[in-house]
């Protein structure tokens, strides 16, 4: 275990934005992990966990309290099931489960982060969601001091949600079992029409996997979404706000407010969301509200390559990226009536 005050959080999180923390704590093992949880609990001192920070908006006063950085390791492959340390890299998960040729997680190829952050926001793209292939998630239950085994059915998995997310302070993942297919060397059958496109296939065919993988890397690429220290695009947390969930009767005003701004022939993009509902485009809305990509002066600006990340362009602080986020949610509430609701954790602010 490694320990540092006064410690920089700027540096670990794909933003490179926020203050420092009182104490920034190392963990290596799960024990260790353990330890550092039961330390700042039993002295009630306030505990930040940190992965790969791919998720995470720190404020410019920084953290008072712990700062837990979970960079445990290990991978064990036992025939199509996957189990990995919470601190392992997940875009190199991804590229171990298709060099074994397992299928279920390849179209999350070139996420940042750490594999333990994937159930706490059910990371999904590209048609598929990490809560398809969770089997098991082992997590340090705070309340109960002691560790317990997790279901999939039991972490409540939503869009971008899970019990994790609804209950922060409670569990802290130490470990994360999937269970993948082996469909000989294919991938998953292909939900999502851009990649199906891409590929050159109908939705629901499967490909190869390696060609799987690189498609949608070649597709988060031109999005600015593979992470890339020179192309301040990446400097981001990817998606900054949640695709919106309409009940009907949202829905049906929505797109009258569409058709009033936009005209009689626009519509909206649909998506079913069970139960009645549609998810609609985050990234379609703040576009047609007016921010379009590249938007800004400051140095806090919407990404050139994707509407819905919003980048710091190498000397923003948190301050310049919250203006910048609260500026597009009162714009597209505007416009639209709908407000949109931020993907990223926020420490020590608020939209």
């Amino acid at each position: 275990m490694h320990v540092l005050h006064d410690a920089p959080l700027a540096p670990l999180t794909t933003f490179r934005l926020g203050g420092p923390a009182m104490r920034l704590v190392t963990a290596g093992t799960d024990a260790e992990v353990i330890d550092a949880v039961r330390e700042a609990d039993d002295s009630g001192t306030p505990l930040l966990v940190v992965g790969g920070g791919s998720n995470l908006v720190i404020g410019d006063k920084g953290f008072e309290g712990t700062a837990l950085r979970i960079a445990t390791r290990g991978v064990e492959l036992r025939g199509t099931t996957l189990e990995l340390a919470a601190g392992e890299v997940w875009s190199d998960a991804v590229a171990r489960s298709v060099a074994a040729g397992l299928a279920g997680i390849e179209c999350l190829a070139g996420i940042p982060g750490s594999a333990g952050a994937t159930p706490i926001q059910n990371v999904g793209a590209y048609g598929q969601e990490v809560s398809a292939t969770i089997s098991e998630v082992i997590a340090y239950d705070r309340r109960a001091g002691e560790t317990v085994t997790l279901s999939g059915e039991e972490c409540a998995f939503s869009y971008r949600h899970s019990r994790f997310k609804a209950d922060p302070e409670r569990h802290v993942v130490l470990r994360v079992r999937f269970e993948l297919e082996d469909a000989g060397g294919l991938s998953a059958p292909v939900r999502y029409a851009e990649t199906a496109r891409a590929l050159g296939v109908e939705p629901g065919d499967r490909v190869p996997l390696a060609q799987a993988r690189e498609t949608v890397l070649r597709l988060r690429a031109g999005k600015g979404m593979v992470l890339d220290a020179e192309d301040h695009d990446t400097w981001s947390a990817g998606s900054f706000f949640t695709n919106p969930i309409l009940g009907e009767e949202q829905f049906a005003a929505f797109r009258t407010r569409v058709r009033e701004r936009l005209g009689e022939g626009v519509e909206p993009p649909a998506y079913p969301a069970g139960e009645g509902r549609a998810k609609t485009s985050a990234a379609w809305l703040i576009d047609k509200a007016g921010f379009t990509k590249g938007y800004g002066t400051g140095p806090a600006r919407i990404s050139t390559k994707h509407t819905l990340a919003l980048t710091n362009r190498g000397d923003a602080t948190t301050e310049d990226l919250l203006a910048l986020a609260r500026e597009v949610v009162a714009g597209v509430r505007e416009a639209f009536g709908i407000t949109l609701v931020n993907e990223p954790v926020m420490v020590g602010v608020s939209l």
